[in-house]
C-alpha cells in the first residue's frame, strides 16, 4: 500500500509538476537517503547533506523517467549511488585494492563514542563493501534490490557483504567491543 501512494505521489509530480508531491517524498526518504550518505562518508555530516540535496534535485529533474520497474525508493537510492560514484571520481576517492580511499574526518559531528566507533570501522570499508553493509544493515534493503540499485549480480553483492562485515567485526573487536 505505501508503494502505491509513492506512485500516486511521483505520478502527480511527473504529470502536474505538483511540488507538495515531491515535498511529500522528501520528507519521507529524506533521512534514509542521509543515513546512506553519513555511512559513505563516515560521518560527515555537512557532505551527507549536500549529497543528499543533490540526489533530491536530480530525481526531480527525472521523476518523468520513473517506469516502476522497481520501487521508488530503489529508484531513488540507485541516484543516491551514482550521486556517491560521481563525488568518488571528481574527488578521486578510488577503489584502490590496497589501500583504504575515505579519511575518516576529525571531527564526525557526532558526540557519542560508539557512533565514532561505527563510523571508523565503516572508514576502513572499501567504498563497494560500505555501500552494500549500509544498504543492507542500516537501510534494510535486501541483496536483490542492493543488486538492482548498485547494478551488480546478487552473488558479487554476498561477496562484499561478508567481506565488508567481517572486517567490521574485526575492527570492533579489536576496539574492545564483543567477546573478550
Amino acid at each position: 500500500m505505501d508503494s502505491l501512494g509513492d506512485i500516486t505521489l511521483v505520478s502527480r509530480v511527473a504529470v502536474l509538476h505538483d511540488k507538495r508531491a515531491f515535498d511529500a517524498l522528501v520528507r519521507k526518504y529524506q533521512s534514509p537517503v542521509r543515513r546512506f550518505f553519513l555511512a559513505q562518508t563516515v560521518g560527515n555530516g555537512a557532505l551527507s547533506d549536500d549529497l543528499a540535496q543533490d540526489t533530491f534535485v536530480k530525481a526531480y529533474t527525472k521523476i518523468a523517467s520513473f517506469r516502476g520497474n522497481s520501487s521508488f525508493k530503489t529508484w531513488l537510492f540507485r541516484i543516491a549511488f551514482n550521486v556517491m560514484y560521481d563525488y568518488r571520481r571528481a574527488h578521486r576517492i578510488t577503489d584502490d585494492i590496497d589501500s583504504v580511499a575515505v579519511v575518516v574526518p576529525a571531527s564526525a559531528g557526532c558526540d557519542t563514542p560508539a557512533t565514532l566507533d561505527i563510523y571508523s570501522a565503516m572508514g576502513m570499508l572499501k567504498p563497494t563493501e560500505r555501500t552494500c553493509i549500509a544498504l543492507q544493515l542500516i537501510d534494510g534493503y535486501s541483496i536483490d534490490e542492493i543488486a538492482v540499485i548498485m547494478q551488480m549480480a546478487a552473488g558479487t553483492v554476498k561477496s562484499h557483504l561478508s567481506r565488508g562485515k567481517d572486517k567490521l567485526a574485526d575492527y570492533l573487536r579489536k576496539n574492545g567491543y564483543g567477546k573478550r
